[in-house]
């Protein structure tokens, strides 16, 4: 019986991982066709992530994708902890990446849900310590 949770746990956690990179995948799609070109994915750092870094014109956006049954609960998945984490992230990509530092800076997030177009809300939240 406890192997069986155990594995049953780790499919959990593998089809939730799939999820969310196939929802990071679309929603990187979505947002090239609105003319925004990708600088990196999945950058991890200071304990945070941030999903996709994308650039358009004078402005990078830093992306928050939340994958989820519906737009409404995707909506809702980005709590304080997650954008303090997003933040620090952000903060070290820019240190690490001082050439971007004029431009215009935005915590983007894109929303997926099945059967549905991702939802893109720029300027979702502020980047802490920006």
């Amino acid at each position: 019986m406890r192997t069986s949770k155990l594995i049953d746990a780790k499919e959990r956690r593998r089809a939730t991982y799939l999820r969310g990179h196939s929802g990071e995948t679309l929603a990187l799609l979505a947002m090239m066709i609105k003319g925004y070109r990708p600088l990196a994915r999945r950058f991890s750092a200071s304990g945070g992530e941030i999903d996709l870094i994308l650039r358009r014109g004078d402005t990078i956006a830093f992306v928050e994708v939340k994958a989820r049954a519906t737009l409404d609960t995707a909506r809702t998945a980005i709590d304080a902890k997650k954008r303090a984490r997003f933040s620090r992230a952000v903060r070290t990509w820019m240190a690490r990446n001082p050439r971007y530092a004029t431009m215009t800076l935005r915590a983007d997030a894109v929303f997926v849900a099945p059967r549905t177009w991702p939802r893109h809300l720029p300027d979702a939240f502020a980047i802490e310590g920006m």
